[in-house]
């Protein structure tokens, strides 16, 4: 890497960022991958000359910024897709300081629906695929709200990927996490998932039709209707009362 910044350097004269930093680095020199098991606890602090305690706190703040996951009675690997929201920085940003109705679905058209004009240019067949068992998914259970929002949230997924950005795959599945912890107890409210459905259904027949234009149209339309149902939903006014998350209708 080429001059480090104040932030930089302000890390690394942590001992726990010198673990952060001296794994970002193996990262970036590609002797760490996504799907790489660490080598054993004493082995990276012997690596990186820290104490065995100081090499825990660098993981945990890896594990905290998406980088890496635990598995019991495997290890800590190097995460093999996008960073989760539930390990990210944003959690806590929400956790803090919460978000408007408004502000999630500003932020999801933005990056939604910019998507899913990148997905209906250049989705793969088996991304079509995915994002069509989500909608099956959908009318399946129209009449379990809660297993509704799980295909919902999945299909939105699907189009982030299919954008073949996995920056904006990445933060749209931050978002994801974001509705679904606050969705998930509340679901069993919704109404109208038969019109969801039918709305998402629109979204992936415009992208498998390869309009750019129709699919960004159609992904405007469903989150505005969204966002009109959740202010109702909500019963106040989202810039009184703040609450995590969004609708994935």
């Amino acid at each position: 890497m080429t001059g480090k910044t104040s932030g930089d350097r302000s890390t690394a004269n942590t001992v726990g960022g010198k673990v952060v930093e001296y794994v970002l680095k193996m990262i970036e020199a590609g002797r760490l991958r996504p799907g790489d098991r660490l080598p054993p606890e004493r082995d990276l602090a012997d690596q990186v000359g820290v104490s065995r305690a100081s090499l825990r706190s660098g993981i945990r703040s890896l594990q905290a910024m998406g980088v890496m996951e635990a598995r019991q009675g495997s290890g800590t690997y190097i995460v093999a897709g996008p960073p989760r929201l539930g390990e990210g920085p944003l959690r806590f940003l929400a956790a803090l300081h919460g978000f408007t109705h408004e502000e999630m679905f500003e932020a999801r058209a933005v990056l939604e629906v910019g998507g899913t004009y990148l997905a209906a240019a250049k989705a793969t067949p088996e991304q079509m695929a995915a994002m069509a068992d989500e909608v099956a998914g959908m009318f399946a259970s129209i009449d379990n709200p809660r297993e509704y929002l799980l295909h919902d949230v999945q299909f939105h997924r699907a189009v982030a990927a299919a954008s073949q950005n996995p920056v904006l795959a990445t933060l749209v599945d931050t978002l994801a996490q974001l509705v679904w912890e606050s969705r998930r107890e509340t679901a069993v409210h919704s109404t109208s998932l038969k019109e969801s459905a039918e709305m998402h259904r629109r979204i992936y027949r415009a992208i498998r039709a390869r309009d750019v234009e129709r699919a960004r149209r159609e992904m405007a339309e469903h989150l505005e209707r969204a966002r009109r149902a959740q202010s109702g939903e909500s019963g106040s006014s989202p810039t009184r009362r703040r609450r995590r998350g969004g609708d994935a209708q």
